[in-house]
C-alpha cells in the first residue's frame, strides 16, 4: 500500500439486493463423510452420514443475518463475482482485514477493511482499483461482516 492509497471512490462493485432471513423450515441435504475424489469415485465411500442443515451452517446469529446480491468485479480475488449472493452477518465486529458490507457517503460497498497505524482503509482485491482512504469527513458505517459467499460455477 503506498502511492495507490487515495479517498477516490469506486463504485465497481454494487449492492443489487438485500434480502432477509426467514427460517422457516429446516433444509437438510445429503452429507458425505469421506473425501469425494473429482477423479472415480470409490464404490466403497457410497453412503451418507448425517444430514446438513445450510441454515445452520450458513447462519450463526439468524436475526443479525442477511443476504446481499452484488455487481462487479473489484473484490474479485476474494472470490466475490459480479452476480453473487454475499451472507453478512451485522452481529459480529469488524477486525481488521474482515470483508465488510459498509455505507461510504451513502453508497453500499463491499471491500476489505484495513488498519494501517491511525489510518482506516478499504481494500479492493483487484488491483485494477485503489484503496480508498477513511478521513474525518467521510460519511462511513459499517453494516456487516461478510461471512460467505454463495456462488455459482
Amino acid at each position: 500500500m503506498s502511492e495507490k492509497m487515495s479517498d477516490k471512490r469506486d463504485s465497481s462493485i454494487r449492492v443489487t439486493g438485500i434480502f432477509g432471513f426467514e427460517k422457516r423450515t429446516k433444509f437438510d441435504l445429503p452429507l458425505f463423510v469421506t473425501g469425494i475424489s473429482a477423479g472415480f469415485p470409490s464404490p466403497a465411500d457410497d453412503y451418507i452420514d448425517r444430514k446438513l442443515d445450510l441454515n445452520e451452517l450458513l447462519i450463526t446469529h439468524p436475526a443479525a443475518t442477511f443476504f446481499v446480491r452484488v455487481e462487479g468485479n473489484s473484490m474479485i480475488n476474494a472470490g466475490i463475482h459480479s452476480g453473487d449472493i454475499l451472507v453478512v452477518d451485522r452481529a459480529l465486529e469488524p477486525n481488521n482485514n474482515n470483508i465488510v458490507l459498509a455505507i461510504l457517503d451513502g453508497e453500499f460497498i463491499v471491500k476489505r477493511i484495513k488498519k494501517l497505524k491511525n489510518d482506516l482503509y478499504l481494500i479492493p482485491e483487484n488491483p485494477d482499483f485503489e484503496p480508498i482512504k477513511i478521513g474525518e469527513e467521510t460519511n462511513f458505517e459499517v453494516w456487516g461482516v461478510v461471512t460467505y459467499v454463495v456462488h455459482s460455477v
